[in-house]
């Protein structure tokens, strides 16, 4: 009988310890999954960078989600709820006016050229607005192609075309190994099918950040043109990160950012020197940010 009771004392140890290792590796587990995007990749590069200033934006800007250079210390914002454009004066640290231009929509991205602005609701429709602080301004809306399934989030004002970039956040028109960028022509006011630049889910730069569902590796939340060097800007706010196209399209760096400076960037754009603003939501009652960041080499 004490033998007995001797081996039945083991197994329940055993039980105890094997479900004890149990829990904590699926604990582990859990804890990976859900905070993974806050830890180094282990080849990753990182971008060097210096923060030269930052601005914490009002309330109405928490959820801000594009931004382009307009003039003189001003940026010009949206965010994805309302049909408003909210100027922000860098040196003033302040929104200076509000312009409304339509209906409520899930805006997320926004380029200006002269006096005109362009938005892009994820839904793919392009939205312009002639005139777009004056009280005469005309607004026009026109569809890509492109659908709530793609997700579309950023938009770019490409000067030496006269058209605008998009590109789709989530499900390209082609594949889901591929993000590509399309031309909406300001001439025409059409979509070409035919992509200029197409930026594959399996290139060697993008190896570090490879998701299970290709299509997640790199998830575009806005886009820039260097001023000086025609190079492409595109960032992601999902996983926060940054990659960099030479003017042929091909990619050369990809970059992951801290999370804890910027939590969900969605806006991007550059000064006609080349200064480059990167615009952050605000996580939870976090607060929307504007960040002048200089790259190190």
């Amino acid at each position: 009988m004490g033998t007995m009771k001797t081996n039945t004392n083991t197994f329940s140890m055993a039980r105890i310890q094997f479900w004890t290792v149990a829990a904590l590796i699926i604990s582990i587990g859990f804890l990976f999954m859900n905070f993974r995007d806050w830890l180094p990749y282990d080849s990753a590069k990182k971008v060097t960078y210096e923060i030269a200033g930052r601005w914490e934006l009002p309330i109405e800007l928490r959820e801000v989600s594009g931004i382009a250079w307009l003039r003189d210390n001003t940026i010009a914002a949206v965010q994805d709820e309302d049909g408003i454009i909210f100027l922000y004066d860098l040196q003033r640290q302040k929104v200076t006016q509000e312009i409304k231009f339509g209906h409520a929509g899930d805006y997320e991205g926004l380029a200006v050229h002269d006096k005109d602005a362009y938005l892009l609701e994820s839904n793919g429709t392009i939205t312009i607005v002639k005139n777009f602080q004056d009280h005469d301004r005309t607004v026009t809306s026109f569809d890509t192609g492109f659908d709530i399934e793609n997700n579309m989030e950023s938009l770019e004002y490409d000067a030496q075309n006269n058209r605008l970039l998009i590109i789709p956040k989530d499900r390209d028109a082609a594949s889901d190994r591929v993000k590509s960028i399309y031309a909406f022509s300001l001439r025409t006011n059409t979509l070409d099918p035919k992509p200029i630049y197409t930026i594959d889910m399996g290139d060697e730069v993008l190896k570090n950040f490879r998701e299970k569902k290709l299509y997640k590796t790199f998830r575009p939340s806005d886009m820039a043109i260097h001023p000086q060097t025609g190079e492409m800007y595109v960032l992601e706010g999902s996983k926060p990160k940054l990659l960099i196209l030479d003017k042929q399209g091909t990619a050369q760096h990809a970059y992951k950012f801290d999370k804890r400076i910027f939590p969900q960037p969605e806006g991007i754009t550059f000064d006609p020197d080349g200064t480059l603003y990167i615009a952050s939501e605000g996580k939870k009652d976090g607060i929307g940010t504007i960040t002048e960041l200089k790259l190190l080499p």
